[in-house]
């Protein structure tokens, strides 16, 4: 959890208390000249539907109750502060926060110091592991990878046994501690590729897969070895060790269709996969990489 910069401290406090100072300063203004025991025909000038706006003043218990809430908001200033002033109370949202999270990993360390102590496959058969992984996936990875970690278009499937960077535990662990950038650039190694070569590598690509594209797949296998070898490799079965896809097995991360591949081809793509050391830590990343384990070890069984 971020804190705010001196910039927004002084902005944030600066709206607030001017925002107060200038309602005060309305009311002030508004109440010169005027009686609030008396009451008048005259009327602003304004008129609507022939409705006309008389020129009364406020009603007294209104005007009362607007700076019933300046002062209260004047006393809740000092008591809980402004910006990064915390106020005579010296409490905080953030240090609340703060202070719960330790409490609270105070109360679970004795737990994931236990199910740390697990190896991949004893997490696996451990009921109450997976239960405490699915939950933190739940919070915090369904979002991207679904319910169901099934993903969507731009987000990996978890559960197909097909890995980016690898499917074994350790591998998965790496990933959640350290996050992973994929890039995919623009014609691959051929800056320069025309559209027409462009449908011939698609067209490659698709045949491999078993399918067929509207440009020549003969042409596009030199261009392929030329543009996309490097990372996809000669015969196209990926590398997890720069994130480059299997382009053999008809499963696709940003669509497999040939407008679709063909897109990926022209602009390129830039996956991210944030970092959750510092957001879950160690131990509960321990469990997580374990649930999302057991996920596609389900798929071999």
């Amino acid at each position: 959890m971020s804190e705010l910069s001196t910039f927004w401290h002084i902005w944030v406090s600066a709206i607030v208390i001017g925002s107060m100072v200038a309602c005060g300063i309305l009311l002030v203004v508004t109440k010169r000249g005027q009686n609030y025991d008396e009451e008048t025909d005259q009327t602003t000038g304004h008129a609507f539907d022939g409705i006309e706006e008389l020129d009364n003043p406020l009603p007294k218990w209104w005007n009362m109750f607007f700076w019933v809430t300046i002062v209260f908001g004047f006393a809740y200033i000092l008591i809980y502060g402004v910006g990064d002033w915390r106020g005579f109370s010296n409490w905080s949202s953030h240090s609340q926060w703060e202070a719960e999270v330790a409490k609270a990993e105070e109360k679970f360390a004795p737990y994931y110091e236990k199910l740390n102590a697990m190896g991949p496959e004893e997490l696996i058969q451990s009921d109450e592991a997976m239960a405490t992984g699915q939950r933190i996936y739940a919070s915090n990875c369904s979002i991207c990878h679904g319910s169901t970690a099934q993903g969507s278009l731009g987000f990996p499937n978890l559960t197909d046994n097909d890995w980016l960077y690898g499917g074994s535990f350790e591998a998965i662990k790496t990933t959640l501690l350290q996050g992973r950038q994929g890039a995919m650039p623009a014609n691959g190694l051929m800056p320069n590729m025309t559209e027409s070569q462009r449908n011939d590598v698609t067209a490659y690509v698709l045949s491999l897969s078993g399918r067929e594209g509207s440009g020549d797949a003969e042409n596009g296998k030199p261009l392929y070895m030329q543009a996309c070898v490097a990372c996809h490799g000669v015969d196209a079965k990926g590398n997890q060790a720069v994130g480059a896809p299997n382009l053999t097995d008809n499963i696709w991360l940003y669509g497999g269709s040939e407008k679709q591949i063909n897109f990926t081809l022209k602009h390129g793509r830039n996956g991210v996969m944030p970092a959750w050391k510092e957001i879950l830590g160690e131990d509960k990343i321990h469990v997580l990489a374990g649930y999302v384990y057991s996920l596609s070890k389900k798929d071999q069984e």
